[in-house]
C-alpha cells in the first residue's frame, strides 16, 4: 500500500508575513537604518554565508564576528573539559553561560571601535548582543539540532568557540549536547525577546526572516491546536526495512533504524507564512509556551522540557539491538547532572512471527559471572550468551512492555518498535553489541562501567512477567471504542491509554500535554467539538502532539479508514508521579 506518510508537516500561521532572500531580507534591514545591527547565533549557522551576503548587498562600514572577542580556543577548551569529560559517550550537564566564553578586554576594545563607526556595522555569532549590547536592531540566527548533526558528519560545523571541524561526529554531538546546547539554549531564552527578527538559514542560500512579533505569535498559535513536528530518520548498524515502505524514505540507503518522531529537542517545527516555510527548533515552543503545551503541573515538574519522546526501532529484516540497561534516577543526576532518567516502553507497531525481546534477567543467575563473561566479550572480541542470562519474550504487534530504569533489556530483530520513553534519550549503556560496528566501520562503545552499577538483579522471569510484560487492563467502552490501559508500569510518570475505534472517541487533555500515534488505520481526523482549531488529518505511524491547553478534542476514522477500526496509543504525565521520579 502506498505510503501516505507526512515526512514535511507544516504549521499553517495566519496574519504575519515572510522576507524570502538576502535581497529581501536586507532591503527590510535597512528600512530601520540601524547604525549597529547584532546578529546573534545558535552554534551550526554558517556565518560565512550570511556575511558574504551582507558585505555584498548591505555593504558596512564595519563586520566583526564574535570569534574575535572570544578567549583563546585552549582556554575555552579547558573550560568546557569538566562538562565534555573523556568519557567516550556521556558528559555532564554544563552550567556555563554564554558570557564565560568572552575575554571582557576584547569586549571593550570592539565596543570602543564600534563607538567610532559613523555608517553601518555589523556584529555577527554567538554573543553578538554581548558585544553589542545597545545595537540600534537586533536579529536572531536559529538552527535545529537535526541540522547541525548533519554539519557535524559534513565536517562543516564546529563546537562552541572551537574550530574541531574535523573531529569524530561523536565526540562533537556529546560536546554540543552535554555543553553548547545548553548554554545556547539558556542564553537564547534572554535574549530572543528582545531581538526584532528571527533569521532561519536551515537551507544553505535559501534563507527566510520573519519578524519575533510574528514568530511568538506562531507559538500562540501552534499550542491552540494538535501538530506535529518534522521526523527525521537514520541507518544503524541493526536496521531494517520497514520504515523505507511506510514513511517513503531513500531506498537507496541500506537501511534505517531510526525514526524520531517526536524528540522536541532534536526535532524541527515547519511554520508556513502563505507560500514561504520557516524552520525553526521545536524547542523554542517549549521555552517561549511552556504552561499552555505541557499544562501548569508538567511545567512546575520538569521546567520547559518536554518530557515524552516517541521514536520508531527499525529491525524488520534487520539485527537485533544492543543489549542494553538504562540509569536510575539518582545515578543519572550524580554522574550526568540529569534531573530524570529514561524510563521507556516498547509498543510493537509491527512484528513477525519470530519477533521477540530480551527483557529482565534470569532467575538465580550470578552477577559476577555475568560481569566477567561480559567484560571478556568486550575484552577479547568473544561472544556473548545472552539467552543463558538474560530472558527471552516473543511479542506480537500490539504488544506493549515496559522498561524501567536499571532493567536490561533489549529488541530483536523482525520488529518495529514505537519507543514510548521519558526524554533523556542518550543514556543507553551497551552491555554487549552482538561484535559489531557502526557504520563507520568502529566499535560502538561499551558501557560496563556504568551498566553494572545500576543493573537491578532482582529484576528476574518472575518480577517481570508479573510488573512490566503486557500491562494490559480495559478502562472503559462506548458506542464503537473501547479504552485500554497499556504498557508503562507502576514506577514511570507516563501513562500510556490505547482506543480501538470505529466510530468518534472522546478525548480530553486533562490539563497536561496528550502525545499520540495512529499504530493501525490508514488515517484519522482530530477535531475540536467547539471549533476552537482546524480539523486536522493523521495518517498511519504519525505522531502528534495535543498542548494541554486545547482541553477537549475528538478523535474518528476519517477517509479511506471510515467505517474501519483504528487504534491511537496516548501517551500523558501522571502528575502524581512527578516528584517521585524529578530530582530537583
Amino acid at each position: 500500500m502506498k505510503s501516505n506518510f507526512n515526512k514535511h508537516p507544516v504549521i499553517e500561521i495566519k496574519g504575519h508575513s515572510c522576507f524570502s532572500g538576502w535581497q529581501n531580507i536586507t532591503e527590510q534591514i535597512k528600512e530601520s537604518n540601524p547604525r549597529v545591527i547584532a546578529i546573534e547565533c545558535y552554534p551550526g549557522v554558517y556565518l560565512e554565508e550570511v556575511i558574504s551576503s551582507l558585505n555584498e548587498i548591505l555593504n558596512p562600514e564595519l563586520v566583526i564576528n564574535t570569534v574575535q572577542a572570544m578567549k583563546p580556543e585552549k582556554e575555552i577548551a579547558a573550560l568546557v573539559q569538566p562538562y565534555v569529560t573523556d568519557d567516550p559517550v556521556f558528559g555532564y550537564i554544563s552550567s556555563l553561560k554564554l558570557e564565560d566564553y568572552f575575554d571582557f578586554k576584547k569586549i571593550k576594545d570592539l565596543k570602543s571601535l564600534l563607538s567610532e563607526i559613523g555608517d553601518c556595522a555589523v556584529i555577527i555569532g554567538p554573543g553578538a548582543t554581548i558585544i553589542a549590547d545597545e545595537a540600534d536592531l537586533f536579529m536572531y540566527a536559529d538552527m535545529p539540532r537535526w541540522e547541525i548533526q548533519m554539519r557535524f558528519r559534513k565536517d562543516t560545523a564546529c563546537n562552541l568557540g572551537r574550530t574541531n571541524y574535523t573531529d569524530s561526529f561523536a565526540y562533537q554531538y556529546k560536546h554540543a549536547y552535554f555543553v553548547d546546547w545548553r548554554v545556547s539554549d539558556h542564553y537564547k531564552k534572554q535574549i530572543l525577546n528582545k531581538c526584532q527578527f528571527l533569521l532561519d538559514t536551515t537551507i544553505p542560500h535559501q534563507p527566510k526572516m520573519i519578524s519575533t512579533v510574528a514568530l511568538f505569535d506562531a507559538f500562540q498559535q501552534t499550542v491552540s491546536a494538535p501538530f506535529r513536528v518534522v521526523p527525521f530518520f537514520d541507518p544503524g548498524p541493526w536496521g531494517g526495512q520497514w520504515l523505507k515502505e511506510v514513511c517513503d524514505l531513500d531506498r537507496s540507503l541500506p537501511n534505517y533504524a531510526w525514526g524520531f518522531d517526536c524528540v522536541p529537542e532534536e526535532n524541527s517545527l515547519l511554520l508556513g507564512f502563505g507560500n514561504q516555510v520557516v524552520e525553526i527548533p521545536s524547542s523554542n515552543l517549549v521555552f517561549f509556551q511552556p504552561e499552555a503545551l505541557l499544562g501548569k503541573e508538567v511545567y512546575e515538574g520538569f521546567g520547559d522540557e518536554f518530557p515524552i519522546r516517541f521514536d520508531f526501532l527499525d529491525t524488520i529484516e534487520g539485527g537485533n539491538l544492543s543489549l542494553q540497561v538504562h540509569p536510575l534516577k539518582e545515578y543519572i543526576k550524580e554522574k550526568f547532572g540529569m534531573s530524570y532518567t529514561q524510563d521507556e516502553s516498547y509498543y510493537m507497531l509491527d512484528a513477525k512471527e519470530d519477533a521477540f525481546v530480551y527483557l529482565g534477567l534470569k532467575e538465580n543467575i550470578d552477577p559476577q559471572l555475568i560481569m566477567k563473561e561480559l567484560e571478556a566479550a568486550q575484552r577479547d572480541q568473544v561472544p556473548f550468551d545472552a539467552e543463558k542470562y538474560v530472558q527471552k519474550w516473543p511479542v506480537r504487534k500490539h504488544d506493549h512492555v515496559s522498561i524501567p530504569s536499571g532493567t536490561v533489556h533489549c529488541s530483536g530483530a523482525n520488529s518495529v518498535v514505537l519507543e514510548i520513553s521519558a526524554t533523556p534519550y542518550i543514556f543507553t549503556f551497551k552491555l554487549w553489541d552482538w561484535g559489531r560496528t557502526g557504520l563507520d566501520g568502529k566499535p560502538r562503545p561499551i558501557s560496563l562501567a556504568h551498566g553494572k552499577n545500576v543493573i537491578q538483579w532482582d529484576r528476574t522471569t518472575s518480577w517481570t512477567k508479573e510488573n512490566i510484560l503486557n500491562l494490559t487492563e480495559p478502562i472503559a467502552e462506548g458506542d464503537g471504542w473501547r479504552e485500554e490501559r497499556t504498557g508503562l508500569d507502576a514506577l514511570s510518570f507516563i501513562e500510556t491509554r490505547r482506543h480501538w475505534f470505529t466510530k468518534k472517541v472522546v478525548h480530553h487533555t486533562g490539563g497536561v500535554v496528550n502525545v499520540l500515534n495512529l499504530v493501525d488505520g490508514r488515517e484519522i481526523i482530530v477535531e475540536s467539538p467547539e471549533h476552537l482549531f482546524e480539523p486536522y488529518v493523521i495518517h498511519y505511524a504519525e505522531t502528534f502532539i495535543v498542548p494541554a491547553h486545547v482541553g477537549l478534542y475528538t478523535i474518528s476514522p476519517y477517509g479511506e479508514s471510515e467505517g474501519k477500526e483504528c487504534v491511537t496509543i496516548k501517551a500523558s504525565i501522571r502528575t502524581q508521579m512527578i516528584s517521585q521520579k524529578v530530582i530537583k
